[in-house]
């Protein structure tokens, strides 16, 4: 049941009981997210992630408990391995962040080694991107900004205009061996990269949203661009037979 979130227990007590109430037993447990990162609010949730040698595979779970809701990430000692694999496949390690950053709630003697394969992994970076990658998402790329130039129609700009930061954000971390991410984590990330940057990055599509006016986004996009060869459109080439 939802109350007033100035009504709620503090993060780490409401974690700590709920730790005891449904994992009593379990081999670990710690709490992330904006909680811990001293960037909580009104929807803000408890992010939890239960380390338990009983549990036969990994499962996601949310419900309401103390005021709070709750997002529990659950794991046995072996299937966290998976998802670390996976997010940094994908260059977003919402895990390995979520474990490196957490507060521990309870640790049977598992936390530091499982802490320490996190940080290694958000040290080492992403894998960087080989020469034919570069060579697709510099054309796609091409191909976003064509469109966003071209369109005259505001409605149509909007939905390009974000598809474009995302490309643009992605772009400009990957080539500086950095993670990326999704929603609020495009900024973090790039904030994370470089802050100036980022807020740069971000007022030339708001003065775009609030004004129309591409030009600063133009000016951006060439800028992440040029150093890496430019546009990119004639003699690409996708699947072609030699």
């Amino acid at each position: 049941m939802k109350v007033d979130y100035l009504q709620r227990l503090p993060a780490m007590k409401a974690a700590k009981e709920i730790i005891e109430k449904y994992f009593p037993n379990c081999d670990g447990a710690i709490l992330a997210g904006s909680v811990v990162r001293g960037q909580e609010n009104s929807t803000s949730d408890l992010d939890i992630v239960v380390f338990d040698s009983k549990l036969h595979a990994s499962y996601r779970e949310s419900f309401f408990d103390l005021g709070w809701p709750v997002e529990l990430f659950c794991h046995n000692l072996d299937s966290y391995q998976a998802f670390f694999k996976s997010d940094c496949e994908r260059a977003r390690p919402c895990l390995p962040r979520m474990i490196a950053e957490g507060i521990v709630l309870k640790d049977k003697g598992i936390i530091v080694g499982i802490k320490q394969e996190a940080e290694l992994l958000l040290h080492a970076g992403p894998v960087k991107w080989d020469e034919t990658t570069i060579k697709l998402k510099r054309y796609f790329l091409t191909d976003v900004l064509d469109d966003f130039i071209g369109t005259t129609n505001r409605s149509e700009a909007i939905f390009v205009a974000g598809h474009l930061a995302d490309l643009a954000a992605e772009f400009v971390l990957r080539m500086n061996n950095k993670w990326i991410g999704s929603s609020k984590w495009v900024f973090r990330s790039l904030a994370d990269y470089d802050e100036e940057y980022a807020i740069e990055f971000t007022e030339a599509f708001d003065l775009f949203y609030k004004t129309d006016d591409k030009r600063r986004v133009i000016h951006i996009l060439e800028g992440i661009l040029n150093p890496h060869g430019g546009r990119l459109f004639e003699g690409f080439s996708l699947g072609k037979n030699q």
